[in-house]
């Protein structure tokens, strides 16, 4: 039999409506819309054995972080775990990175706060929105537009949100209720209310605190196992590694114990989560519309009215956050993902987690991280950290009703402190001020409105971008003749600027002088730079002068007709 290659068939122009259709139908492209079939038939017992591993403790993770993210958003806490689950369902068949773990998020969650106001009738309206924007993103592949959100912009968000989250927490640690959410008016009645602490709240806040840091320093410090003594030592690194990777579920365990403990003894002297609802979350369509107590109906139109420029801006940040994550373990651990079927992935999830009563998700860094150095193989751990959160909705929510919301709020604390890169301020310094410009509006105007932070530090880096555009370098030296060297594109913002130059350093100068332009590096050439060089090379003929291009490589036929090589 002859081997299967590649033979050339005949050159034609276009092919026919059946060899579109056929390629379409392939199983290639059955693999680009479902990753799930590039590993599945490969799948070993191996990997099963570590995906169990890192989804379990994924799970673990996600189970407090979630309870804690529903804080956040301002929801009741049922909402986070109601959020956390279908990620990782759909994320098996449809993702492209085997580390990343869709679900409640610090700023998602923080978004889903300025939008919805703690109402969970819109959080979920809000997933269904997004989930919707995103996967059409995704469809009419227009990720490329995430490359225009600068990574100056990304960090002065996050920063902000880092600070904005960790001091909304400073409420739950001291115990103080009725603190407005806006940041300024939170910050002033956190400070004027202080004589209200609840000594309770603070010591047991403060104790979860100091437990979290040690642990997470723990973890940091770990030094490998050693040769001698081999067995005993790997043994007590797994043991150390596997309790400060699943700290936080330690923690609000032994903090829910001490708060039960207190309370069976009639001494309530900590602030707990309260009633939940138990069990399954059911799964339904979201509504698309609202009735307040009173019995007026919102209709869907007024609710998306409400939702504004949030439409806009929690389905970029989603995405944005989840490729980041997944670009950056993918550079890690040697592979590469597709950002387009990420986005697919992403939107698909929050369009099924609506069904489920689930706000917004994205992916996480934190529970990514501890995914892919638990050992994961594949994107089937996110099935085994799903079942983790519907046991927990099935049969432990009773026992969430005496959870501190201090101890929430240590966990919040820690999971945002990471995100406060004061570093990155001097590397921007040293490599280029300007670039403190969009960071520093981005980071103060997000403490007002977060959106008004995104889209002032998109609009500043877009300015400076055409700047850039309309100022290009120009070398100037002096051989007998002036040749100036242009670094990049002629297009119709840089007219006048090229024009100013020509007429300052050539045309003005006694005697007028004549111009080499070395054009080498110009790669673009538009009709507005034609017609504008067209009079510049009369007022050059009319002085007596040349104006010569060199190395021009974008010649046409019109630019040639506007464009006359002058001799003297």
């Amino acid at each position: 039999m002859e081997p299967l290659v590649d033979r050339p068939g005949p050159q034609i122009g276009r092919s026919s409506l059946g060899e579109r259709m056929a390629s379409c139908c392939s199983y290639r492209t059955l693999q680009a819309w479902l990753p799930i079939l590039t590993w599945l038939p490969k799948y070993r017992l191996s990997w099963l054995q570590m995906d169990l591993i890192a989804g379990l403790t994924v799970g673990l993770t996600t189970v407090p972080q979630a309870l804690a993210y529903a804080e956040v958003a301002g929801l009741p806490v049922q909402y986070g775990l109601y959020s956390a689950f279908m990620g990782g369902f759909i994320y098996t068949f449809l993702g492209t990175s085997k580390d990343v773990t869709l679900g409640p998020t610090a700023i998602m969650s923080l978004l889903c706060a300025s939008y919805v106001g703690g109402d969970p009738v819109r959080a979920v309206l809000l997933s269904l929105i997004c989930g919707t924007i995103q996967t059409a993103m995704a469809l009419l592949r227009l990720g490329f537009l995430l490359d225009f959100i600068s990574f100056p912009v990304i960090k002065g968000f996050t920063c902000a949100a880092a600070v904005t989250i960790g001091f909304g927490q400073v409420k739950n640690v001291l115990g103080l209720k009725d603190i407005p959410h806006e940041f300024f008016l939170q910050v002033y009645y956190t400070f004027y209310r202080i004589p209200e602490t609840r000594i309770g709240d603070v010591v047991l806040g403060l104790l979860c605190l100091c437990l979290l840091v040690t642990l997470q320093w723990m973890k940091s410090t770990l030094e490998p196992p050693s040769e001698q003594n081999a067995f005993l030592t790997r043994a007590a690194h797994s043991l150390v590694w596997g309790i400060a990777t699943v700290r936080n579920a330690l923690v609000v365990v032994a903090a829910t114990f001490v708060a039960f403990s207190w309370n069976a003894f009639g001494s309530p002297v900590f602030t707990i989560t309260g009633k939940t609802s138990q069990g399954l979350p059911p799964f339904r369509a979201p509504p698309l519309f609202e009735t307040t107590p009173n019995g007026t109906s919102i209709s869907f139109g007024e609710i998306i009215e409400d939702f504004g420029g949030g439409l806009a801006v929690i389905p970029f940040m989603g995405v944005l956050e989840s490729i980041a994550i997944a670009k950056a373990f993918a550079s890690q651990n040697d592979y590469r993902i597709n950002a387009n079927q990420e986005l697919f992935a992403i939107g698909l999830t929050n369009i099924m987690g609506s069904f489920v009563s689930a706000y917004p998700v994205t992916g996480s860094f934190g529970r990514t991280a501890v995914n892919s150095q638990t050992g994961v193989c594949t994107p089937a751990g996110g099935i085994v950290t799903g079942v983790v959160v519907l046991l927990s909705l099935a049969f432990l929510m009773p026992a969430f009703y005496y959870i501190p919301k201090a101890s929430l709020a240590a966990v919040i604390i820690c999971a945002v402190a990471p995100l406060v890169d004061y570093r990155v301020v001097m590397q921007f310094w040293r490599i280029r001020k300007l670039d403190l410009v969009p960071f520093l509006i981005t980071f103060l105007l997000s403490f007002w409105e977060v959106q008004y932070g995104i889209v002032g530090g998109v609009v500043v880096s877009g300015l400076m971008l055409l700047y850039n555009v309309a100022r290009p370098s120009i070398k100037v030296c002096d051989h007998g003749v002036l040749v100036m060297e242009l670094d990049s594109g002629l297009s119709f913002p840089s007219t006048e600027y090229l024009n100013t130059v020509l007429y300052t350093q050539a045309l003005q100068a006694s005697p007028p002088r004549s111009v080499v332009l070395d054009c080498h590096h110009v790669n673009t050439v538009d009709y507005t730079v034609v017609n504008e060089l067209r009079d510049l090379l009369r007022q050059f003929k009319l002085r007596g002068v040349g104006l010569i291009f060199s190395g021009l490589q974008v010649l046409t036929d019109w630019v040639c007709s506007g464009l006359q090589v002058l001799t003297d």
